[in-house]
């Protein structure tokens, strides 16, 4: 990744950009961990169902009670649209900005368009909302990232090899003898990523995969959904993907949010957490295992 890293000290006297704000938190919160923001109405403690401020109000404690161990957040944009709550969300992101302004927002919106839906779509991220990055589709090509860009200090996150089981269906076809996941990583290494702000998402359900993007990225960061409550294996994972630095986003929503249902439901989240913050952590100072 093409990016100045900026000592987290300096960061306080101007704009720090997505990467920057990104590589601060792997060094000084000591985490690769992504808490999603993915809240269901239909899984919201008791206590809280009925309030007009219901999906707010669980993520602000959810965040409250896990800011010290994470990376970054990502909220699911459809998760709140889907409740006509978009102004819980745009609060949401205001709020950790307010609280926690060290911590980056991962908007999950997978947007992909043509450029000037593109260009509206990049205003919804970054000036409705004030998320500091933005999944997005490369679908249909260059033109439908470009408007995510145009703000330098913003980050682009792009599908490469997601975590679902059917992505084969398109990410594995055969693209001038290679799979269409490394060619769309190729792509974004040596074409796109003109702000150096960009990355990939590559799923904890295909290490090897993970590994290979890796290999043909370099220090880009990699947000890596699929561990908790998808089954991908930490351990695995993070041998394949992280960095030096640090290099990856390691989400996991449900494990974490719905970790209780009770009124302290921030508490269980929070221990849910640090085991997995401390599961990433004990996976990367593990010595790498010898070829069979």
């Amino acid at each position: 990744m093409q990016t100045n890293i900026v000592p987290s000290q300096s960061l306080e006297r101007r704009a720090a950009s997505f990467a920057e704000l990104l590589i601060a938190r792997w060094s000084d919160a000591k985490t690769l961990l992504c808490v999603g923001l993915d809240p269901d109405m239909g899984r919201l403690p008791s206590h809280l169902r009925g309030r007009d401020d219901a999906i707010f109000e669980f993520c602000r404690e959810i965040v409250d009670a896990t800011h010290d161990l994470v990376c970054a957040y990502k909220p699911q944009i459809a998760y709140f649209a889907a409740e006509h709550a978009e102004d819980q969300l745009a609060a949401l992101i205001k709020y950790i900005a307010t609280r926690y302004p060290d911590i980056p927002v991962v908007l999950d919106s997978k947007r992909g368009d043509i450029g000037p839906t593109a260009e509206q779509y990049a205003r919804e991220a970054f000036e409705r909302f004030g998320a500091h990055a933005v999944t997005l589709s490369p679908y249909l090509g260059f033109d439908s990232i470009e408007p995510f860009l145009a703000d330098p200090l913003k980050g682009a996150i792009i599908l490469c090899r997601t975590s679902n089981p059917r992505s084969a269906d398109l990410q594995m076809l055969e693209v001038g003898g290679v799979p269409l996941y490394e060619h769309i990583a190729h792509l974004v290494t040596t074409k796109w990523n003109s702000t150096g702000q960009c990355g990939l998402v590559v799923g904890a359900t295909y290490p090897a995969e993970l590994a290979r993007v890796r290999t043909i990225v370099g220090d880009m960061p990699l947000l890596v959904p699929g561990i908790g409550a998808q089954g991908g294996d930490v351990e695995a994972s993070v041998r394949a993907g992280a960095t030096a630095a640090g290099g990856m986003i390691i989400n996991s929503s449900r494990a974490i949010l719905y970790a209780a249902q009770g009124e302290d439901f921030g508490h269980h989240a929070r221990s849910v957490a640090v085991q997995t913050r401390d599961s990433i952590n004990m996976a990367r100072k593990s010595p790498a295992r010898s070829p069979a």
